[in-house]
């Protein structure tokens, strides 16, 4: 069974269902690497090869293209998970519940369960999300659909994070084994910032998601080093 969280104001309790037996839905494991490249659970942009104390990005929540089986779709900011067994993140989901679309936001600190939140996320709606740390093991995070201007901040701490990648991801969530790839169409990001610069300019990985010889999302070049799409390919 899930483990539910004590309600406190702007959470909720509820998690999308998961057909993944009874481990919890985590919106952003560590990234399974296959290269440089790929991952079969990452697409976007990812940097490493120094110490990160901050990621931000906007990006447009895409809407799921349902059918009668169940999918998940997360995109979000956050530090750490490349190449280290810590994720400090926060973003949104696109999933599919029952041949149904489901939207919401989220925060995680992984390996701990994720925290849903009680904004509203609708599909076309622009999202600004932030992580940050003091580097003495305090985060935080926070996100804004800007079309509504609803927005959440909460902060956590940490201690032991290692602070070794900084990144701006569409992921293939994981329950005991990374999920089935919602078709989110195509996802811009945007305005994509690290320790306050273009993330651009810390020669990030580009990385495209690929399970076997499945290719199942593909990552654009980064427009003036901020900006670039993921566009989903195969669930």
């Amino acid at each position: 069974m899930r483990r539910l969280a004590i309600l406190v104001p702007l959470l909720v309790l509820a998690y999308p269902a998961a057909n993944a037996g009874a481990q919890p839905l985590h919106h952003g494991a560590p990234n399974h690497r296959i290269s440089r490249s790929t991952s079969t659970n990452w697409a976007g942009y990812s940097a490493t090869g120094s110490t990160f104390d901050s990621v931000s990005a906007t990006w447009k929540q895409p809407s799921a293209s349902c059918t009668s089986a169940d999918a998940y779709s997360s995109f979000w900011v956050g530090l750490d998970g490349d190449g280290s067994n810590t994720v400090e993140q926060i973003g949104t989901d696109a999933d599919c519940s029952s041949g149904k679309p489901v939207y919401y936001a989220w925060y995680e600190m992984y390996p701990k369960f994720p925290v849903n939140l009680s904004i509203t996320i609708r599909p076309g709606d622009t999202i600004s999300g932030s992580v940050t740390t003091d580097g003495s093991g305090s985060f935080t995070l926070a996100i804004q659909d800007v079309t509504t201007g609803g927005s959440f901040t909460t902060t956590q701490k940490l201690k032991h994070a290692r602070l070794a990648s900084a990144e701006v991801i569409a992921e293939a969530p994981s329950s005991g084994g990374v999920l089935p790839l919602a078709n989110f169409g195509t996802v811009n990001f945007s305005a994509a910032t690290v320790n306050g610069q273009p993330i651009g300019g810390f020669n990030p990985d580009r990385i495209d998601m690929v399970s076997g010889t499945t290719t199942k999302a593909t990552t654009s070049t980064l427009s003036k080093g901020t900006a670039f799409s993921v566009a989903w390919k195969h669930a």
